[in-house]
């Protein structure tokens, strides 16, 4: 039965199982240790292999740099030539400039989506139990450097299933999981500070269906299998706490 599923862990990870294999395939992960190592192990050597591919790319204060260099060393005479050409330069500047930005929030969502599916492939996908958010928030007191609200469940489909503590590029945050029917689904909160020249993104992420946005340093992540609608609510209950 294991290798029934074992032959499947690439296309999970890349999400191309349909929904009920995806479902089949959760509730297999958190019952065989055996797989389980084996996602975090693919895990690791995936986010290994997208941080190699972006460690040698120009920054824009290199760009910037070379293009005020060029100017420097060029004579009065010449620079009126060179007016289109530094313009083009500067355009695909600044095109680069946002296409770094656009990588570095894929980036940043497929280690979200990575540390989803890792705690619930975990037999201990949370470090505190309970269904409270009385209980839960208080938990992380002391644990990460801020403090959030969570928000009141008793007339909606959505149950809280507890929470960990999460570490985003060296940042400690808050990982919480909530359920709905038979999904599960990973809300993220980290310092705003913490993750710079990263745009938050609403849609579909890798077949996850994922919402974001900023509020007062906080910077909050919605990450789940559930319909987009189911997304949204639940963002729409959080962001509702917070004010």
């Amino acid at each position: 039965m294991t290798d029934a599923f074992s032959i499947k862990i690439e296309t999970y990870l890349d999400g191309e199982l349909n929904a009920e294999e995806m479902r089949a395939m959760d509730v297999h992960l958190r019952q065989c240790s055996t797989c389980s190592a084996d996602v975090l192990a693919q895990l690791q050597m995936k986010r290994a292999n997208k941080m190699a591919g972006l460690r040698y790319s120009p920054s824009p204060a290199l760009r910037s740099k070379i293009q005020h260099k060029i100017l420097r060393n060029t004579s009065p005479s010449w620079q009126r030539w060179l007016v289109i050409p530094v313009l083009a330069v500067l355009l695909i500047g600044c095109g680069l400039y946002a296409l770094q930005i656009h990588r570095s929030s894929n980036q940043l969502y497929s280690e979200l989506i990575d540390l989803h599916v890792a705690t619930l492939a975990s037999a201990n996908p949370v470090d505190v139990v309970s269904t409270d958010r009385h209980t839960v928030k208080p938990w992380f007191q002391g644990k990460i450097p801020f403090t959030f609200s969570l928000p009141e469940l008793t007339n909606s489909d959505f149950t809280l299933i507890g929470g960990r503590v999460a570490y985003l590029r060296q940042a400690p945050g808050a990982q919480l999981i909530y359920q709905i029917r038979k999904h599960q689904i990973s809300v993220f909160i980290f310092q705003d500070k913490a993750l710079s020249n990263a745009a938050a993104m609403t849609g579909k992420k890798f077949s996850f269906s994922t919402d974001g946005w900023s509020s007062n340093g906080l910077r909050y992540f919605v990450i789940g299998d559930a319909s987009a609608d189911d997304i949204q609510r639940l963002a729409q209950l959080l962001k509702s706490a917070q004010s």
